[in-house]
C-alpha cells in the first residue's frame, strides 16, 4: 500500500519535537505540504528546512502558545484567514503532572484551554474548508488515560476524556461531508515529555529515572516504549484515502499496554 498525501495540505500541533515532529515529518514524506505550529520558532524553522520536498511540497511554521488562548486565538484566526487546511492534527503540549487532590480549580481551568478549547477553536476554522471541498481529516492526539486513568496525570485524564467524547460527537455530524475524526490514544513513548514525567516521579520515589524507565518499559508487553517515527506511520495513515471509513475511533497505540477493551 502506497500512502500518498500529495497535493493536501495538514496542520500539525505540537510539531517542534517528539510526537508532533515525528508526524510533521511523516506527512511532507508522504506528500503533504505542512504548516508546524508550536512554540519554539528556532526548532521549527530547522525542521521546516529538513522536511522532504520532492514532491513539490511547500511548508511553513506557526510560532503559538498554547497555553495562552487569548493569543492562541488572535493567531490561528489571521492564520486561517489566507490558509486552508485538508489534514488537522491536534496536539499541544501536556499540563503539569499530579494527582487529583493536588489540583485547583484554577488548574483544570488552565488545563480546559490548553488542550480542549485551543482543540475546538482550530477544528472550527479548519472545518469551513474540508466541508466545502467534502474531504478532511481530523486527528486528535490522546492519552491512554482516557480509558485507564493514571493517577499522577490528574489534568490530562480529565481534559483529554472531554476532547475524545466531543470528536466521537463531531465523527457522526461531519461524515457526511467526507470528513474523518479519529483520536489516537498515546502510551510510552520516547520523548521528552516522558523524561520529565519520569524525572518527576523518580524524585518523588527516590529511586533513579533509569530505575523508573526500566519498570515502565516492563509494564508494555513490547517489553520497550515506542518511537516517535511509529507514531507518525498511523497518522499518516489515518490521513490516507485508505482511511476513508474510519471515523469516530479511539486508537491506542501502546504496545498493548492497555488492558481494557
Amino acid at each position: 500500500m502506497n500512502i500518498s498525501l500529495k497535493g493536501k495540505t495538514a496542520l500539525v500541533g505540537g510539531s517542534s519535537k517528539g510526537i508532533g515532529e515525528a508526524i510533521a515529518r511523516q506527512l511532507a514524506e508522504s506528500g503533504a505540504s505542512v504548516t508546524l505550529m508550536a512554540r519554539s520558532e528556532e526548532r521549527m524553522r530547522t525542521i521546516v528546512e529538513e522536511m522532504d520536498t520532492s514532491q513539490g511540497q511547500e511548508h511553513q511554521y506557526l510560532a503559538v502558545d498554547f497555553s495562552d488562548f487569548d493569543a492562541f486565538k488572535a493567531i490561528i484566526s489571521k492564520f486561517f484567514k489566507s490558509n486552508t487546511i485538508d489534514i488537522l492534527v491536534n496536539n499541544t503540549q501536556g499540563p503539569e503532572a499530579g494527582g487529583a487532590l493536588e489540583k485547583k480549580v484554577e488548574d483544570y481551568q488552565k488545563a480546559f484551554d490548553l488542550l480542549f478549547k485551543s482543540v475546538i477553536f482550530t477544528t472550527e476554522l479548519a472545518l469551513k474548508h474540508m466541508q466545502k471541498n467534502q474531504w478532511g481529516r481530523i486527528i486528535n492526539i490522546a492519552s491512554i488515560s482516557v480509558k485507564e486513568p493514571l493517577n499522577y496525570l490528574a489534568l490530562s485524564n480529565t481534559i483529554r476524556a472531554a476532547v475524545v467524547t466531543w470528536a466521537k460527537s463531531l465523527a457522526y455530524d461531519v461524515a457526511k461531508d467526507g470528513i474523518t475524526v479519529n483520536s489516537t490514544l498515546t502510551g510510552y513513548f520516547d520523548t521528552d515529555r516522558i523524561a520529565q514525567l519520569n524525572a518527576k516521579k523518580a524524585e518523588k520515589l527516590g529511586i533513579s529515572p533509569d530505575e523508573v524507565r526500566a519498570n515502565m518499559e516492563k509494564q508494555v508487553p513490547m517489553k520497550r516504549i515506542g518511537t516517535p517515527e511509529e507514531y507518525g506511520y498511523l497518522v499518516a495513515f489515518l490521513a490516507s484515502e485508505q482511511a476513508a471509513f474510519i471515523t469516530g475511533t479511539n486508537i491506542p497505540i501502546d504496545g498493548g499496554l492497555l488492558k481494557s477493551l
